[in-house]
């Protein structure tokens, strides 16, 4: 259940963007067997459910599983909830008597219920902890801007942000923390508001770059996409169905490069060049990615800027799995950055 679009009207909870298309990608039925790799409030289990399919929902956040519990008992026995990263959906699935699955879906991002809650920190418009933890552990948002080298909170603004002012804001934030370090979203809004400056009327807050670059950082989320991927491949039977559903170019590109090379259509990358041509894991029924329709961009802010790639599983092994692939940028070690949050 993704939300990137504070800017573009406030998150629309529980709308699961472009549903009519992925049922359509997946096919499930009665008897299938799926996977939803990104529960968040549920939409998409739903809607498999209601097909008739038996579904293993997985979530980092424990907020997720929690709400997720009635939906599941209500479900007799056809909805099972696991806390978790889908950057390990095969082994979570095993360990829960699945070893092939008839479809994965992935909806990448941030989730509208985590926007909604001021406390869980991801939002710029409303006033909370700095925080921005999928998981609520481990090291936080606060965390990077008070502890990362200003050289290093550079290169994550500028990289998972694509902020063209990253210099600009990395500076300030580490003048101002020396004496006055950032504990809460509204300091740090603001002052990137008050740096950058805002038209009146302006769509897009100033800030909203630095804090996607965060939320991306904190989360791992690039890392996590990449190796959900490659998870999904050895999970799926052959004729099983891989869809995901991103909402920004960064996230697209990974899904985008994945798919061009495991169905034969392109060569690695420049750090893994192809040496061979290895039987194809996947097959493109479309090639190319499907936008959310006219009418549901309108109803749904969130819809405006999400793509859906899908492909199906075809009899090859899986390949052996690589993070080069992906290009994923060389940024600062999490761990170093623990502090008082962590």
């Amino acid at each position: 259940m993704t939300d990137r679009s504070e800017s573009a009207g406030g998150p629309v909870r529980h709308v699961p963007v472009m549903l009519h298309e992925v049922l359509d990608c997946l096919q499930p039925g009665p008897g299938s067997v799926l996977i939803d790799g990104t529960f968040g409030a549920g939409g998409y289990s739903r809607a498999l459910l209601e097909a008739g399919a038996f579904v293993l929902a997985i979530d980092r956040d424990p907020d997720a599983i929690a709400n997720g519990r009635e939906l599941a008992s209500a479900c007799s026995g056809k909805l099972k909830l696991v806390q978790g990263s889908f950057s390990q959906l095969d082994q979570i699935a095993n360990e829960n008597g699945i070893y092939a699955a008839d479809g994965v879906v992935l909806d990448i991002g941030v989730s509208s219920m985590q926007l909604d809650e001021a406390g869980r920190g991801f939002s710029f418009s409303k006033d909370g902890p700095l925080d921005m933890r999928m998981a609520q552990s481990g090291v936080s948002a606060a965390d990077v801007v008070n502890h990362a080298a200003q050289k290093d909170l550079t290169r994550i603004i500028g990289i998972l942000g694509e902020e063209k002012q990253a210099s600009r804001i990395s500076r300030a934030i580490a003048d101002r923390r020396v004496t006055n370090p950032f504990t809460r979203t509204l300091d740090l809004a603001g002052l990137i508001e008050k740096l950058l400056g805002r038209k009146p009327g302006a769509r897009i807050h100033p800030a909203t770059k630095t804090f996607q670059a965060l939320r991306i950082f904190v989360n791992r989320e690039l890392e996590e996409l990449a190796n959900a991927l490659l998870a999904a491949e050895r999970l799926l039977q052959a004729g099983g169905r891989l869809a995901v559903v991103t909402f920004h170019s960064l996230e697209d590109r990974i899904v985008k490069r994945f798919f061009a090379d495991r169905a034969g259509g392109g060569g690695g990358s420049r750090h893994l060049p192809r040496a061979q041509a290895d039987a194809p894991t996947f097959a493109h029924e479309k090639r190319g990615a499907l936008a959310a329709s006219e009418a549901e961009a309108q109803t749904n802010p969130r819809a405006r800027s999400a793509k859906l790639r899908y492909a199906v599983r075809t009899t090859a092994p899986a390949h052996k799995p690589s993070l080069d692939l992906f290009g994923l940028p060389n940024l600062a070690a999490l761990e170093r950055l623990g502090g008082t949050n962590a």
